[in-house]
């Protein structure tokens, strides 16, 4: 396994070493006992609670434990440390708001005066600052301490806002993103956090593709014709990978669709749950060695260093998780209810926003208050209520706003 130094373990605030454990070993322990973690589990994923009548639904929780699980297998064998690539899989989607990526958008437009919202960006800013852990010497929070390589791993976009629409950071969590990518090449996204990338794409495609059947969204017969094949392809093009040939997506589609894993019929008898957690199995399978395989044969058993390898995905399994991204896109994100639901998600986001301003500091949970009655300007204010609301779940988010909109804050 690949050696990490004492600058890949050191930390924001200093620490005396653990007796017993590691240093990612604690920086996962920690990741697991956070409350923006167990708040992940009454966050969207893709399908929202309410939809179906189904017994269990996958949560941003479930989503990150899988995400996690999968990291942490490719990570030891392409000889990184697993606890570190676990922890960066289990931190991916901290800062995920309420309402998934939908009330990302919504609370991008309201903080739109301090800077704007990104998830990624939240995921820092909770990790450093907003999770209750270790203090600096002037009582500043200073989060989870997690080490400089466990945060580096978790950054997918290490650049701020200027650079694209996806960052990793805002202005004023600059000098902990700093201290995290010193001596770092800039703009180089780290070994581990290109592994929890595509560990990330695995888990959403394939695991939303069989919440998918189990809804009753998508059925083997709608995969088998092809007309609706294409229209997943148009979809799959259009907004996951804009210069690729339509004629190559149907062709690998079709290919995919016939694979003797993929069911022809689906009732949710037991046979079928088999067949489809094969087909959940299989897939991952086939994701994860393509990459494992790929990356191995261009840099060797062990690729050495943080921001020296890159990992390898072929352009076959790429595609292929789109297409699955896409057959998601056809048959959940692009129906008319989800629309009108997501329409009343965004309202409520922009109201909340608003209520909570009116309040406060008292709207603000007692560990926010210090943040907005000590902010220089009305900025600075504006991001004590916005991660305020990014620290909501779906149900906390609309039971606050129906109770604000109820009274006179």
């Amino acid at each position: 396994m690949t050696p990490y130094s004492e600058h890949d373990q050191a930390r924001w605030v200093p620490e005396p070493p653990g007796a017993e454990r590691g240093a990612f070993e604690r920086d996962r322990a920690r990741v697991l006992h956070s409350d923006s973690l167990r708040r992940l589990a009454a966050k969207t994923q893709v399908v929202a609670p309410g939809e179906r009548g189904m017994h269990s639904l996958r949560t941003r929780l479930t989503h990150s434990l899988e995400c996690a699980q999968i990291g942490r297998e490719m990570g030891r064998v392409l000889g990184r440390d697993p606890d570190l690539v676990e922890t960066a899989c289990l931190a991916h989607d901290l800062g995920h708001p309420p309402f998934g990526h939908n009330g990302e958008t919504a609370l991008n437009e309201v903080a739109r005066a301090c800077g704007g919202f990104e998830g990624n960006a939240q995921s820092l800013r909770l990790l450093t600052r907003l999770e209750a852990k270790v203090l600096t010497e002037d009582d500043r929070s200073a989060g989870l301490n997690l080490t400089r390589a466990a945060l580096d791993a978790a950054i997918k976009y290490p650049w701020p806002r200027e650079h694209g629409p996806k960052y990793g950071v805002y202005l004023d969590d600059r000098p902990v993103f700093d201290w995290i990518r010193q001596d770092a090449p800039e703009g180089r996204v780290s070994f581990e956090a290109q592994i929890m990338d595509w560990a990330d794409d695995i888990s959403y495609s394939v695991h939303d593709l069989e919440d998918a059947f189990h809804s009753g969204h998508v059925t083997p017969v709608a995969l088998r014709d092809p007309l609706e094949r294409r229209e997943v392809c148009r979809l799959t093009r259009d907004w996951y990978v804009p210069d690729t040939d339509l004629a190559e997506l149907e062709e690998l589609f079709t290919r995919l669709v016939s694979e003797p894993t993929w069911p022809v019929r689906f009732d949710g008898g037991m046979a079928d749950l088999a067949a489809l957690k094969r087909l959940t199995s299989s897939t991952i399978g086939r994701f994860c060695h393509a990459a494992q395989d790929a990356t191995r044969a261009a840099y060797g058993a062990e690729p050495a260093g943080r921001h020296t390898a890159d990992l390898v995905v072929p352009r076959q399994a790429r595609l292929e998780c789109a297409l699955l991204k896409g057959v998601i896109g056809r048959y959940v994100m692009s129906r008319e209810e989800h629309h009108t639901r997501q329409a009343r998600q965004r309202e409520i986001i922009a109201e909340l926003a608003e209520l909570i301003m009116l309040g406060a500091p008292r709207t603000l949970e007692p560990p926010l208050r210090p943040a907005f009655v000590q902010a220089p300007d009305d900025a600075a204010r504006l991001r004590a209520v916005v991660d305020q609301i990014a620290s909501l779940t779906d149900a906390s988010a609309t039971a606050m706003h129906r109770r604000l909109a109820g009274s006179s804050v």
